[in-house]
């Protein structure tokens, strides 16, 4: 494939990559970041040319996993996982893991916060749920326990509880019982431990209680 490059064209569906002619013959392709460096002239010979192949590839997976993240933020486990399926080779998936990591855009630890944070914020769920996304997506136990650390279940629980105690408040005047059964098994399903459930449900059981009043 050696030869001298007659022409560096963007291409016209991907204005950030530039194919490449040799002998007047279209040869491969390159970031335009990668391109800039060549001139029309040039003699390139199998072995540039296999590193600029190489460069090309790790490139492309790099924007891959970029695109990935873009998003919503990602654990690295899976980042790794979208490269593989995308038929990446092992090693070039952890080069990109790494260069993601040194470069701040991959951080188990912040990704892990970040997590947490969210679903407190939009849709609460006690330690055990949180616990299972986390480990689901791959994070090592010792970060999912660090950013579970700070968490509230009283908190989490309550608010998680109090608009199903709402739309239950009839229940809370003609069958206490089946108010406690309902709440409580809703918010046991959103992985809130048992402990944390019965007093949640027994204050806002009283509550609407109290509203009716």
């Amino acid at each position: 494939m050696a030869g001298s490059i007659t022409r560096l064209a963007f291409q016209k569906h991907a204005a950030d990559r530039v194919n490449v002619y040799l002998d007047g013959q279209y040869a491969f392709a390159l970031p335009a970041i990668e391109a800039a460096r060549l001139g029309v002239g040039q003699f390139l010979d199998d072995a540039a040319i296999a590193q600029l192949q190489v460069q090309d590839e790790r490139q492309k997976a790099y924007d891959r996993a970029v695109r990935f993240l873009s998003y919503r933020p990602r654990s690295q486990a899976e980042v790794r996982r979208n490269l593989l399926a995308a038929g990446l080779e092992a090693d070039l998936v952890e080069a990109t893991l790494a260069r993601l990591v040194a470069q701040g855009y991959l951080d188990d630890a912040e990704f892990a916060r970040f997590w947490v944070e969210n679903r407190q914020q939009f849709r609460p769920k006690g330690s055990l749920a949180l616990r299972g996304e986390l480990r689901q997506r791959g994070v090592a136990a010792e970060t999912v326990e660090a950013a579970l650390v700070d968490l509230d279940p009283q908190a989490g629980a309550y608010e998680a509880g109090q608009p199903r105690a709402v739309r239950l408040a009839a229940l809370a005047q003609t069958d206490p019982m089946a108010f406690r059964r309902k709440l409580g098994d809703f918010l046991l399903r959103r992985g809130f431990a048992y402990e944390v459930v019965k007093p949640t449900v027994s204050r806002l059981l009283q509550e609407m209680q109290d509203l009716a009043q």
